[in-house]
């Protein structure tokens, strides 16, 4: 969760510290441009390839549900 967060921060430079339940795309902090770098750090971090069909609001607007999402398929 540190490396995701600590990734996050760096590239969104938030006014707000990321917290686990920080929602990033249904709050503005991530775009569908930014989305796509997030999916290739999670990707060469930890060895998954993410489908599009589960690049979802479920799957990815905070950082825990992206901690969860990666749990499931890893």
């Amino acid at each position: 969760m540190d490396e995701l967060v600590d990734y996050l921060t760096r590239m969104l430079e938030p006014d707000e510290p990321i917290e686990p339940e920080t929602e990033l795309f249904s709050s503005g902090l991530l775009d569908s441009v930014l989305m796509v770098g997030l999916i290739m750090f999670i990707e060469q971090k930890c060895g998954i390839q993410v489908r599009a069909e589960d690049v979802t609001l479920d799957n990815f607007d905070t950082p825990a549900r992206i901690e969860r999402y990666v749990e499931s398929v890893g």
